[in-house]
């Protein structure tokens, strides 16, 4: 698993799929808000003039020199919802990105959010 402490690490790091392809660059890391460990990455894609975020998992990901590796293929982290590059995830948009990815999602007893960027 990765650690959290290295979270400041990570950032501006290129993130590619588990063949290699690059997806994009790591913008943030977003915890689970029940366990406050890693749980999701927003990725910055796009072209220069027009960029988005996307999320992907980070279980089952890895870290190299310079790199984030990811367990998705990059056709399906591009096609995850998206958020622009200044916007937040809307709380009602969560359960799509963990839908996307074949996950179960879980808001809070009193209608938390599951994760919270850091």
């Amino acid at each position: 698993m990765i650690q959290i402490e290295d979270i400041r690490e990570w950032r501006t790091h290129d993130v590619v799929d588990a063949e290699g392809h690059k997806i994009g660059t790591l913008e943030a890391i977003y915890v689970d808000t029940s366990t406050d460990e890693p749980a999701m990455a927003t990725i910055q894609v796009g072209l220069p003039t027009r960029h988005r975020l996307v999320f992907v998992p980070l279980e089952g990901a890895s870290v190299g020199p310079g790199y984030v590796k990811v367990a998705y293929a990059k056709a399906l982290v591009k096609d995850c919802p998206a958020i622009g590059t200044d916007d937040i995830l809307p709380a009602g948009d969560e359960e799509a990105v963990f839908q996307h990815y074949g996950l179960p999602y879980q808001s809070g007893a009193a209608g938390e959010r599951q994760l919270a960027r850091r």
